[in-house]
């Protein structure tokens, strides 16, 4: 038998969190379902799970603080939750380091199928770039002045020094990688990334392009207006 998928589920709501647990197991996911953010990080660094669903308004410690406090220890992917799609709960969530969003109410069959889509993507970083308008080297390493990105063994150093990407911005940076000078939409980098097969929200590629350019370099990644992102050559 293949290894349960691991969720810790933080909801202060009892409704919803007995609900969603058992729409979860149900889906044969294990789940620790905690009722605030203070022992939410708790069953974080005792149980390891293989995915965080943390809502935004939970009490003791918030749902973007505990992000925050997850993403310093782990890169393990999250998905906030929020009773609102209020941009600065969806910005604040996605700057503190989450993946991805789900706005409450939400569907079950929705919610499982962004967390496979999440976990899909971490399990395989990305796709490997081809390297066309790059120097690229046989062993699978793509050059950009002083950023080189290993597409085999998934690591980026800039300036010779190691790069701590999430598996989301290595798979972001992958796609601009792949294709360096070419503008991509912001929906194409939607569906690419996120796997979303319909419209989403658009601030999700923007926190993560801001995010991935302060990391490899502010002017590395140049917005076209109207357009999207490209990265320079």
């Amino acid at each position: 038998m293949p290894e349960q998928t691991h969720v810790l589920f933080v909801e202060d709501d009892d409704v919803i969190r007995e609900a969603t647990q058992l729409a979860l197991e149900r889906d044969g996911f294990a789940v620790t379902a905690m009722p605030d953010g203070l022992s939410g990080l708790a069953a974080f660094r005792s149980d390891r799970p293989d995915i965080a669903l943390l809502d935004v308004m939970v009490p003791g410690l918030d749902g973007v603080s505990l992000c925050r406090r997850i993403r310093d220890e782990s890169t393990v992917p999250v998905i906030m939750l929020s009773a609102r799609a209020d941009s600065i709960d969806v910005v604040l969530g996605l700057e503190a380091g989450a993946d991805d969003y789900v706005t409450k109410p939400f569907d079950g069959a929705v919610l499982v199928a962004r967390i496979r889509a999440v976990l899909r993507r971490f399990g395989h970083a990305g796709h490997t770039a081809d390297g066309s308008g790059a120097e690229a080297h046989s062993d699978g390493i793509l050059a950009f002045g002083d950023l080189e990105v290993d597409t085999e063994g998934m690591e980026v150093r800039r300036a010779g020094q190691p790069v701590a990407l999430t598996p989301t911005e290595m798979r972001l940076l992958l796609e601009f990688s792949g294709a360096p000078g070419t503008v991509l939409s912001r929906d194409k980098l939607l569906e690419r990334v996120w796997e979303y097969g319909w419209g989403g929200d658009t601030r999700v590629v923007d926190v993560h392009v801001q995010r991935l350019r302060q990391k490899i370099g502010q002017d590395r990644i140049e917005t076209v207006r109207g357009f999207g992102y490209k990265l320079r050559a």
